[in-house]
């Protein structure tokens, strides 16, 4: 009874599901275009965020078919704009890292297209699955926020283990500089004690009468 329920569940909750979700590496100076084919009427929505790399800022632009821009913001880093499309054809959003000059990026999107249809269409019918039914949504709902909760935190945890990675670095150059300089001024003091305490040569000059 309980594998045939979760085989009912199981088309349900994840085979609608149409989104474009990726995290990739953005190098500096470069520009990273991605498409996806819309057909009009169909309501959509971009998230993005910069995950790591330098001010974890972004230039994003979306366009239509057409070539329109929807959606233009410079250095962000994070956004999110829903947008309802006004035409069948190919949109583009691009993400640009040319204002830097030697750092690169680490960033995040998430584009879904459309909602979520109803999990049952014929949901008003009283039959003998209505409570499988309930649990079913109930279940689906649920993993939805555990997905949203782990995108979260798995981006939060990037952020945090890539500041950490930075914070170390510095502290290692610091460290490196500071061992120098002592090693520098160790150096100086002993030179300086060892002059007060050599021979000086004194050298006397007579003159003829």
């Amino acid at each position: 009874m309980l594998a045939w329920f979760l085989l009912l569940c199981a088309p349900l909750m994840f085979g609608w599901i149409r989104a474009s979700e990726l995290t990739f590496e953005l190098p500096d100076n470069a520009k990273q275009c991605f498409y996806e084919d819309i057909t009009v009427g169909t309501k959509c929505t971009l998230e993005f965020q910069v995950v790591t790399g330098g001010h974890y800022d972004v230039d994003c632009r979306l366009e239509d078919p057409d070539g329109t821009v929807l959606y233009k913001e410079m250095k962000k880093q994070y956004d999110s704009f829903t947008f309802t499309a006004s035409r069948n054809g190919t949109f583009k959003f691009c993400f640009s890292n040319e204002f830097s000059t030697f750092t690169h990026k680490t960033v995040y999107f998430d584009f879904q297209v459309g909602d979520d249809p109803p999990l049952f269409p014929n949901e008003n019918r009283v039959t003998a699955l209505t409570q499988m039914e309930s649990a079913c949504v109930s279940i689906h709902e649920a993993l939805k926020s555990v997905i949203d909760y782990q995108t979260h935190f798995r981006l939060r945890e990037g952020q945090g283990r890539s500041r950490a990675e930075d914070l170390n670095t510095r502290v290692a150059f610091w460290s490196i500089g500071e061992a120098f300089i002592l090693l520098v001024v160790s150096i100086s003091q002993v030179l300086l004690l060892r002059s007060f305490f050599s021979d000086k040569k004194t050298t006397t000059t007579r003159v003829g009468s």
